[in-house]
């Protein structure tokens, strides 16, 4: 039976800002997303069956119609059904090692590895742009897992434009296991609290969206300017989501006690971020906060800014 292993990166977002509405009810947003070296490892394996299957090493991921990983191979079965004829359903086991619940895209790029595996597994050629449309009718985060690497997303987080690599920066991650954030309920809050604020005329978005292509934070990542990139870490989701969630605020004051290059909470949390230029500070960071929360249901990690997407494991 052919097979293919394929790396799906974990991602976190450095800037993430809430324009408006837009006419599909989702929120028109401007994010700088980043790839991060936490991975799941998905395991696609033709069963010889009509039945796409999914298993996990996590008792909490679920392996029924509701995983996104099984959706996207659903989807690929209704888009290509020659192929689907031709090769059969697959196995897709997931090695679970992103968080989940945690805000750092461990669905939907599990999603996206689906995706890439089975285009290989079913030798369709497509392009990854082509892949990248497929994923965007799933989740709005699964196009950026694609390519991986840094990136400006704007639209609803579909359209990408790539930025220049910052792969030697470490970030140290953070996070209750038990704590879970509603992402609907962060931007329908965000929504209630600041619709006021949203910008309403076309005109505006796209004046917007230019002044972020030319701003501080697009300079500083082209610069490599490691201390200016954690000075203009923002995420309008904090103003919604700190006040409800003290942990949350208590770990990145933790994390602040070190001297990062910034810290921030990723997307709507509840998994909070400290970035930093070495590993050795970034394991500074990780002892303290275990020392100072001696708490069981915390769980750190140390990881890298990674340039990768989704990509073949090495056999």
């Amino acid at each position: 039976m052919r097979s293919y292993s394929l790396i799906a990166p974990a991602k976190i977002n450095l800037h993430l800002e809430i324009l408006g509405d837009r006419p599909d009810g989702f929120h028109e947003l401007i994010m700088v997303m980043q790839s991060i070296d936490l991975v799941d490892q998905i395991d696609l394996r033709a069963n010889g069956t009509e039945t796409n299957r999914v298993h996990c090493n996590h008792p909490e991921v679920p392996v029924d119609s509701s995983n996104l990983a099984y959706r996207a191979a659903d989807l690929m079965r209704q888009q290509f059904p020659n192929a689907f004829a031709k090769y059969g359903a697959v196995d897709i086991t997931i090695h679970k090692q992103i968080p989940i619940g945690a805000g750092l895209a461990g669905g939907s790029t599990d999603a996206a590895a689906v995706l890439v595996g089975l285009d290989l597994l079913w030798e369709l050629g497509l392009t990854q742009s082509e892949i990248q449309d497929l994923g965007a009718t799933l989740g709005s985060d699964i196009p950026f897992c694609v390519s991986g690497g840094t990136a400006l997303a704007t639209g609803r987080g579909e359209k990408l434009a790539p930025l220049p690599d910052l792969d030697h920066l470490y970030v140290v991650l953070a996070k209750y296991r038990s704590l879970s954030v509603s992402t609907p309920w962060a931007y329908k809050t965000y929504r209630q609290n600041f619709s006021h604020s949203y910008l309403q005329d076309s005109n505006d978005l796209e004046q917007r969206r230019q002044q972020i292509h030319s701003g501080d934070m697009i300079s500083a990542i082209s610069h490599r300017d490691d201390k200016k990139i954690g000075q203009l870490l923002y995420n309008d989701l904090e103003k919604v989501v700190l006040p409800e969630y003290p942990k949350v605020v208590q770990l990145r004051d933790e994390f602040l006690q070190m001297k990062p290059l910034g810290a921030m909470m990723s997307g709507s949390g509840p998994t909070v971020f400290a970035l930093t230029e070495t590993a050795e500070h970034a394991q500074a960071i990780y002892d303290h906060t275990k020392a100072a929360i001696a708490d069981p249901d915390l769980e750190l990690w140390i990881a890298k800014f990674s340039h990768a997407g989704i990509h073949v494991a090495e056999s």
